[in-house]
């Protein structure tokens, strides 16, 4: 059974006939969403690939976080030239002009040598570029080079190829650790490799 009397009427029953849309949302731009989603993705591709260059760079060690220490100079220290005449000398022509190993050799024995302890002779080859002094041991590189002053300069070198070889048949002499100098002539010794006077 109905009521006789209409209900009261409150703010809702007074609105407008056509209002459109109400609580209605405009939807978002489908193109733009995608453009910012492109452009994450790249972004993201370039710092992964970035960081993975770097990482093999470092790994391999093309780059190095910390700095690289500066290299050292090492330098190695010769022995002081010492006149020893206890050694023996055997001077070798190694170039084709006569006479120069038993000039060097007198030079020896003004030097302070005995005469029967140098010896001169010539070389199996003739073109030898650059005077030099052998010496077997390390601890005989002062005699050397004492040697390589009193002829006027040479080339000192460790060598024992001109070292003889111990006699078997002389069981109480070691012949391989004779103290011998061993003189190899050069061409820079000759007329024609001496450098010019000068004026």
């Amino acid at each position: 059974m109905l009521p006789k009397t209409s209900p009261t009427k409150d703010r809702f029953d007074d609105l407008p006939a056509d209002r459109g849309r109400v609580g209605a949302h405009r939807a978002e731009n489908p193109r733009i969403r995608g453009g910012l989603v492109l452009l994450w993705s790249v972004i993201a591709t370039v710092v992964l690939v970035a960081l993975g260059v770097f990482g093999t760079m470092l790994a391999t060690g093309r780059i190095s976080l910390a700095p690289s220490p500066e290299p050292t100079v090492s330098v190695v220290p010769t022995a002081e030239p010492v006149i020893d005449t206890s050694f023996s000398v055997l001077v070798l022509n190694a170039t084709p002009q006569s006479g120069l190993a038993a000039a060097t050799r007198d030079t020896v024995i003004a030097a302070g040598w005995p005469a029967d302890s140098v010896i001169d002779s010539d070389a199996t080859t003739d073109d030898f570029p650059e005077t030099t002094i052998y010496y077997a041991f390390p601890q005989d590189e002062g005699a050397a080079r004492g040697l390589a002053q009193a002829i006027g300069g040479a080339v000192v070198q460790l060598s024992d190829a001109y070292q003889p070889a111990d006699d078997p048949d002389t069981a109480d002499v070691d012949e391989s650790a004779a103290k011998q100098l061993v003189i190899v002539l050069g061409l820079d010794r000759t007329d024609a490799g001496q450098p010019a006077a000068t004026p």
